[in-house]
């Protein structure tokens, strides 16, 4: 009887060419040598749609391993990524934006993979009129809050890699080749989310103004505004593409009180009434969409996406055909703990915000029923794509 591992290689690549789900592909590159060697990205047809897997906070007993969760099949993949140890990961078209609190230094990891892409160092910036320059990793703000690819760099070398960084949110962005970053022309509003869409660079802030840049030539021009929604304090706002049209997505939180004897103090930090409940934390409420009409610069609420599923979170916002994947539905958000400025201000971090939202009854039910937080990098959605 031939031993497994001395397959026939043509045999071999028949078979992984067969393997159209990325666990599947995934686990076929780790049995040994052989069957690891024909598992490249020209042996699997990566062109299939995929929908995103949560990536897991890391464990402190294992802190070189991610687990990944399949919302498809209830199944858990656990991956080595010693390049996100201790870091802060955002993500965008399967690639991760790391950055190490307290540190300038970023790069693009493929989580899968293990192909590393160095960035350059964050860029420097005034404040209090000039007198100082500080890094903006120097105050306890998360650094990173999104990153955008135009482009994939597993298929490409032309892409631009677009991030919001900084105590106020500013965009910036880097090509391969750059040896800096480019800060793009600043004005008053903070950025919320970004999204690259024909051809151009499209942006909401915190107060519901969507602006758009255009990054193809060589000298950047000013943004132009597209739409205005209604300003709503403390809401969080996003943008994405999904059918050729661009939706802006508002989420609305409530703030809670929870009982000692039910959340401990090291999950939740905040402070002490006269009876002992603890407050300073929140949830998600609701979800507004709104389709954006270039055309006529207006924005549209709607309850129906159709056959459309939302992904949300640190990751680039993302829509996906529900109905392409075994227990996804349609007309709901996927949504993950986005509420960056309580991150290093909870003891145990943050991650008890996560849920899927019906659009049509403004039902909120679990994706992942354990318990995952950290105080750097809480859950986010990975699209997985090998390399």
């Amino acid at each position: 009887m031939c031993d497994w591992s001395e397959l026939d290689r043509d045999l071999l690549v028949l078979v992984v060419k067969r393997i159209n789900l990325i666990e599947d592909y995934l686990s076929f590159g780790t049995v040994c040598k052989s069957w690891h060697s024909v598992a490249t990205k020209d042996n699997f047809n990566s062109d299939l749609p995929r929908v995103p897997w949560l990536m897991l906070a890391e464990e402190e007993d294992d802190d070189t391993c991610r687990k990944f969760f399949s919302l498809e099949n209830g199944m858990i993949l656990k991956k080595s990524i010693p390049g996100a140890r201790g870091k802060r990961c955002v993500e965008s078209l399967g690639w991760l934006i790391t950055v190490r609190i307290g540190q300038n230094e970023i790069s693009l990891l493929h989580p899968f993979s293990g192909v590393e892409i160095q960035l350059p160092d964050q860029i420097l910036y005034p404040l209090d009129n000039n007198k100082y320059n500080r890094p903006v990793t120097f105050s306890p703000a998360i650094s990173i809050h999104k990153a955008v690819l135009s482009a994939n760099p597993s298929h490409t070398s032309d892409y631009i890699l677009m991030i919001i960084e900084g105590d106020f949110s500013f965009l910036s962005l880097w090509r391969p080749g750059d040896l800096s970053w480019t800060r793009l022309p600043a004005y008053n509003g903070r950025i919320s989310d970004v999204v690259y869409f024909n051809g151009k660079f499209y942006a909401v802030d915190h107060s519901g103004c969507i602006k758009v840049w255009d990054v193809s030539g060589s000298k950047l021009g000013e943004s132009h505004t597209v739409a205005q929604l209604n300003p709503c304090i403390d809401d969080l706002y996003y943008i994405l593409e999904s059918q050729g049209s661009l939706f802006v997505v508002v989420q609305q939180f409530v703030g809670l009180w929870y009982d000692r004897d039910e959340i401990p103090l090291s999950l939740i930090l905040g402070g002490d009434d006269e009876e002992g409940t603890i407050s300073n934390t929140y949830r998600t409420k609701t979800f507004l969409v709104c389709k954006i009409d270039l055309d006529a610069c207006k924005a549209t609420p709607t309850k129906d996406l159709g056959d459309r599923a939302l992904f949300l979170g640190p990751n680039a916002s993302i829509s996906v055909q529900a109905t392409q994947f075994l227990g996804i539905k349609p007309n709901h958000i996927y949504f993950t703990d986005n509420c960056l400025s309580a991150y290093l201000r909870f003891e145990g971090g943050c991650g008890l915000d996560m849920g899927v939202f019906n659009l049509a009854d403004e039902s909120i039910q679990p994706h992942y029923d354990g318990v995952s937080l950290s105080r750097v990098c809480p859950p986010i959605w990975v699209t997985p794509n090998p390399c």
